[in-house]
């Protein structure tokens, strides 16, 4: 019998080029909790104490806020993007 292991897109999030299109692609679903968890597994990339100093938010607040289920405040997401050296574009549809 084969036996699978979980994916985990964190091993695969070492650039920032990588981190902003897994981010992107996350923006387009229209569950938010799809962004989070991909805020949460960038988080992992990175590790969540780095991520922490670079945003200048205290690691137990970080982890509350990507923590499944959680409401994700924008100054929360924004000071998260800063620390990720990423940002949000806003684009027409076409």
């Amino acid at each position: 019998m084969t036996e699978f292991t979980p994916f985990d897109a964190s091993e695969y999030l070492g650039t920032v080029e990588a981190i902003a299109e897994y981010l992107a692609a996350a923006l387009e679903d229209s569950d938010p909790q799809v962004f989070l968890a991909a805020l949460g597994d960038v988080a992992k990339a990175r590790g969540m104490t780095q991520i922490a100093k670079d945003s200048g938010i205290g690691w137990e607040i970080l982890y509350k806020a990507l923590s499944p289920g959680s409401k994700l405040r924008y100054e929360t997401v924004r000071k998260v993007m800063d620390g990720l050296r990423v940002r949000l574009t806003v684009l027409p549809h076409s």
